[in-house]
């Protein structure tokens, strides 16, 4: 009877969770709060509109609108500029800084980890970046970091988290710089596709939404090449069967050509950097559906100040090999079709910075608009959140974003973000006031 009784309550709270936020006929409540933007992108179709308003109750929209339609005496903040979807970096590391990498970072103990998580998830946040996914961090210290801006704790953007990533022992997610004697193993090392499924099951179970693998060697690791191939297609397939078995999509970090077909073969949803994909491959990416992730601003970091900031001379050296060639790469997916989300790898160069990329983006062959639907309908779409985040529509979180001027003019705009709302909760407010 007992057990009858908590299946029955289980089901209940399922039903309840997974039911339409307006189901039925019923009108939705009315708006706790409304902002009025002069003007307001609309990411699908790129049309701006303007004299905009936005309703929202309880953090999430009720409607998008001519302002004209605003209840008489409504509360509104007016917002002097353009209004879109608060943005999404898909490729963060907010537990770690520039200064983290190469012998440095031995230092950084994971509670250390997590405090510097919480500065940088704010920085974050203020930039606009109102969704993040963080693909890497030391012992949960993400998951930690999730649930302290979940519970209202912190200051951050709503996050998706990875916790540790897995890869071979001496690959790209192992510790490499300490000498034999001290026997360091990083926490998500696997060989073979039994221990590997292994290490899925021990992320999920402390924390996880998704899974990121290390398939080719990296730039910022000690005695790896980028493009040398770490994890095998029968590793990784079984990798992505058990994650998405158990609900997780999968992103493969992967560099090298064979590295990224053999991620994309065995099912991953998402390739990180993918700096060395050929047509087979770009092929490959669009008859799978995989999204691609390519981090094109650092490369102007890491090769200008990277060296100061501590990181190691051979990463220095690796990443000339590959920087140009990654966002030749870019051009050349793009150009082809595949499916593109927003991602920077940030914590390889200064939290808040995330915008510096848009306008590389247009420079290797976006237009403004597309590079803005890669880090709002696309980046949603990668995290499975469609419909909740990247986007002003009714049932989506009141997540808001401002302008000065028009970003699809001058996507650098994006840099300086003067208003951001999130949840329906006003973050940074500077241009804007209330009426």
């Amino acid at each position: 009877m007992f057990q009858a009784r908590i299946r029955f309550t289980f089901a209940a709270v399922l039903l309840a969770s997974t039911a339409p936020a307006f189901a039925g006929s019923a009108p939705p409540p009315a708006p706790d709060g409304a902002l009025r933007c002069d003007k307001l992108l609309d990411v699908k179709t790129g049309q701006t509109l303007p004299d905009q308003a936005i309703q929202f109750h309880a953090g999430i929209i009720t409607s998008v609108g001519p302002a004209a339609a605003l209840p008489p005496g409504a509360h509104a903040i007016a917002v002097h500029g353009t209004c879109l979807p608060g943005l999404i970096d898909a490729h963060v590391h907010l537990t770690v800084d520039p200064k983290d990498a190469g012998y440095q970072g031995l230092a950084d103990s994971i509670p250390r980890q997590a405090i510097t998580g919480v500065r940088n998830a704010r920085k974050t946040l203020q930039a606009g970046f109102t969704t993040v996914r963080n693909v890497g961090a030391d012992g949960f210290a993400d998951v930690a970091l999730r649930d302290g801006i979940n519970a209202g704790d912190v200051d951050g953007p709503r996050m998706q988290v990875s916790g540790p990533p897995l890869g071979i022992t001496g690959g790209h997610a192992d510790n490499n710089l300490l000498p034999y004697e001290y026997h360091v193993t990083s926490i998500g090392i696997a060989d073979g596709p039994w221990a590997a499924r292994a290490r899925v099951r021990e992320d999920i179970k402390y924390g996880a939404d998704l899974i990121k693998i290390m398939a080719s060697g990296g730039v910022l690791s000690k005695g790896d090449l980028p493009g040398a191939p770490q994890y095998s297609l029968e590793e990784m397939q079984a990798i992505v069967t058990e994650a998405h078995k158990l609900g997780r999509r999968v992103a493969a970090h992967a560099h090298g050509t064979q590295s990224i077909k053999d991620a994309i073969v065995a099912g991953v949803d998402s390739v990180e950097h993918a700096s060395l994909i050929d047509d087979e491959g770009i092929q490959l990416a669009k008859d799978h559906g995989t999204y691609l992730v390519m981090d094109i601003y650092n490369d102007d970091y890491i090769l200008s100040l990277g060296a100061a900031a501590g990181m190691l001379p051979e990463s220095i050296e690796k990443e000339k090999l590959i920087g140009r060639r990654q966002r030749e790469s870019f051009k050349r997916a793009h150009a082809a079709g595949v499916k593109m989300a927003f991602g920077t790898d940030a914590g390889v160069y200064p939290h808040g910075d995330n915008a510096r990329q848009f306008i590389k983006m247009v420079q290797w062959g976006m237009t403004p608009l597309e590079s803005i639907q890669a880090a709002t309908l696309n980046a949603a779409d990668l995290m499975n959140w469609q419909g909740k985040v990247g986007i002003l529509a009714p049932g989506a979180y009141a997540d808001v974003v401002a302008v000065d001027g028009d970003p699809l003019a001058d996507v650098r705009l994006l840099e300086h973000v003067k208003f951001v709302m999130q949840g329906g909760a006003v973050k940074r407010n500077d241009t804007a006031v209330s009426e």
